[in-house]
C-alpha cells in the first residue's frame, strides 16, 4: 500500500536564529531551506551591526528529523553562526495553553469582601436552600469538565495521563474560543472503570456537562453508560459521538455531490472501536439501511464466532446478506467506505471494486487506510482526518456547539436526537453555492458553525424536533 507523503506543516514550525555577515543575501537563507524541503514563513531581522546581521528564519519542516535537517544546512553555510532553534509548538505550550481569569476586578477591600468572605457567604447560603442556584450563580452554568484516563490519546495510543494533559489543555481552549465555554481539563491517573466513574461521579457538581476524552474501548462505552445513569447532567465522549456528527454531516453532504440518497446506498465500514459504533450507530438512526462492517478479524456477521458486547450489537444491525470474508470483499460495489481503523489497509483496487460516484472516508491519522491521491482516482468524494487535504473530518466542528446549546438548554442529558439535529445542522452549514467534491464541511473558523450547531442542539434538547430512536449496542465487557 502507499503511504501518504510528508509535506512541511505549521505543527513542524521552528525559528532558527542565525548571525550572518551584513552584506549577505537574504534569499540565500530561503534557498537554502526550500532546497532542504522546508518552506520559509517568515524572515525577520532583529539586530543589526557594521559587519553583521542577526536574522530570524522561522520555516515548516515535516517532522523533528526534517527540521533538525534544515538547521545542519544553514549551518553548513560559509560565515552563519547559528545561535539558537526554538520549536514553535513548544514555545506555544510552555507554561500550558489555558489560564483562569477573574471575571471582576479586585482593586480595593469592598472588591475582596464581595468575591470572597463575608459577601460570598450569602451567595453559598441561598445555593445551600436552593441547589438549582449554583447554575446561575457560579461557573457551573458555563463549566465543562474534560476527562481522560491517557488510555487512547490522539494517535499516540496509551501514553498516561501527565502526557495527555497537553491535548486536554488543547480541547479546553478550543471549548473556550469556538463557544465560550469555561473547560476544566481533569487528567486522572488511572485505568480503572470503577474508579474513573466513582471519580467524575463525585466531582460532577461543580460542571454542567462532562466531556469524556481519550478513553479507550471497550471500557469507555462502560463508563460513558454508567456516568449518564447516575449524573443529572450531559456525558458526552467525543471520539464517538464528536467524529460520529461530522461524519455524518460531511457524509451528507457527499451524498448531495453524487447524487445518492442515505436510504440507497450502501456502507462498507472499517474499524467496528469507540468511534466506528458511534458512527455507525447515527447512520442507522438517520436512514442508513445497508451496511457492512469490519474489525481485524474480517467482516462482522451474525455466525462469527467470539462477538460480545457491541460487536453483538453491530452483528444483530448491520449485514443483512450475512456477507463473510474480508475488507476488500466488503467494499466490492459499495457506494460508500468509513473507515477509522488502521493505516495503509486500502489499496487502488478497492476502491476501483466500488460503486460509481464512490465516496471514501480514509480517517485514521495521521496516516489515512488509503492514499487520498490513490482514493481520488477512482472515487467521486474523498475525505480524510488530515489537514492538509480537502474535508477534514474534525471533531472541533461539533463539540464545542453541541455542548453550547446543552448549557442553554440546561439539559440533563445527551441523546441521540440531539446528535442527529447537531449533524444535520453542520452539513446545512454549506450551501448549495458552495458545495462541491473538496467542499462537504465547513471550516471550524466559518462564522455560523458553532452558533448553527449549538442552535440545533438547544431546540432538540428543549424537545422540539423527535426523530426516531436506534437501540443503543450493549457495553463490551474488558
Amino acid at each position: 500500500m502507499t503511504s501518504v507523503t510528508s509535506t512541511p506543516s505549521v505543527s513542524f514550525s521552528i525559528t532558527v536564529r542565525l548571525e550572518v555577515p551584513a552584506g549577505a543575501a537574504a534569499s540565500q537563507l530561503t534557498s537554502v531551506v526550500e532546497q532542504a524541503g522546508g518552506l520559509v514563513t517568515a524572515l525577520d531581522v532583529t539586530a543589526s551591526g557594521h559587519d553583521r546581521l542577526r536574522i530570524d528564519v522561522t520555516c515548516a519542516a515535516s517532522d523533528t528529523r526534517h527540521a533538525d535537517q534544515i538547521v545542519e544546512a544553514l549551518s553548513a553555510l560559509p560565515d552563519v553562526t547559528v545561535h539558537k532553534v526554538s520549536d514553535r509548538t513548544f514555545l506555544m505550550h510552555l507554561g500550558g495553553t489555558i489560564e483562569m481569569q477573574a471575571k471582576h476586578p479586585i482593586l480595593n477591600r469592598d472588591d475582596l469582601s464581595m468575591v470572597y468572605t463575608p459577601g460570598v457567604a450569602r451567595v453559598c447560603e441561598a445555593i445551600a436552600r436552593n441547589p438549582e442556584d449554583a447554575r446561575r450563580l457560579t461557573v457551573k452554568r458555563n463549566a465543562v469538565a474534560v476527562v481522560t484516563d491517557g488510555s487512547a490519546v490522539l494517535g499516540m495510543g496509551n501514553i498516561g495521563p501527565s502526557a495527555a494533559l497537553p491535548v486536554m489543555e488543547g480541547k479546553a481552549a478550543l471549548f473556550n474560543r469556538f463557544a465560550g465555554i469555561d473547560a476544566w481539563p481533569i487528567c486522572l491517573d488511572t485505568q480503572d472503570a470503577d474508579e474513573i466513574v466513582r471519580t467524575v461521579q463525585v466531582i460532577a457538581p461543580g460542571f454542567s456537562g462532562i466531556n469524556l476524552e481519550d478513553i479507550s474501548a471497550p471500557r469507555c462505552f462502560d463508563v460513558e453508560r454508567r456516568l449518564r445513569d447516575l449524573l443529572d447532567i450531559p456525558v458526552f465522549h467525543d471520539d464517538q459521538h464528536g467524529t460520529a456528527i461530522v461524519v455524518l454531516a460531511a457524509l451528507t453532504n457527499a451524498l448531495r455531490v453524487v447524487g445518492k440518497d442515505m436510504t440507497d446506498v450502501r456502507v462498507a465500514m472499517s474499524g467496528a472501536g469507540a468511534a466506528g459504533t458511534a458512527i455507525l450507530r447515527l447512520m442507522l438512526k438517520a436512514g442508513v439501511r445497508e451496511v457492512i462492517v469490519c474489525d481485524i478479524d474480517g467482516v462482522i456477521h451474525r455466525e462469527r464466532d467470539g462477538l460480545t458486547g457491541s460487536l453483538r450489537w453491530i452483528a444483530d444491525h448491520t449485514n443483512a446478506a450475512q456477507v463473510t470474508g474480508d475488507l476488500a470483499t466488503a467494499m466490492a460495489g459499495a457506494d460508500v467506505f468509513i473507515g477509522v481503523s488502521a493505516p495503509d489497509i486500502v489499496g487502488s483496487d478497492e476502491v476501483a471494486s466500488m460503486a460509481d460516484d464512490a465516496i471514501v472516508f480514509a480517517l485514521a491519522n495521521p496516516v489515512p487506510e488509503v492514499n487520498p491521491a490513490v482514493a481520488r482516482q477512482h472515487a467521486a468524494v474523498v475525505a480524510t482526518g488530515r489537514s492538509d487535504y480537502p474535508n477534514q473530518i474534525n471533531n472541533v466542528l461539533a463539540f464545542p456547539g453541541v455542548f453550547r446549546g446543552l448549557l442553554d438548554a440546561h439539559s440533563r442529558t445527551i441523546d441521540d436526537d440531539m446528535l442527529l439535529a447537531a449533524a444535520r445542522a453542520l452539513a446545512s452549514v454549506v450551501t448549495e453555492a458552495e458545495l462541491n467534491s473538496n467542499y462537504i464541511v465547513p471550516s471550524v473558523f466559518h462564522e455560523h458553525v458553532h452558533q448553527a450547531v449549538a442552535a440545533a442542539v438547544r431546540d432538540a434538547a428543549r424537545g422540539d424536533t423527535a426523530p426516531a430512536s436506534v437501540d443503543a449496542p450493549a457495553t463490551t465487557p474488558a
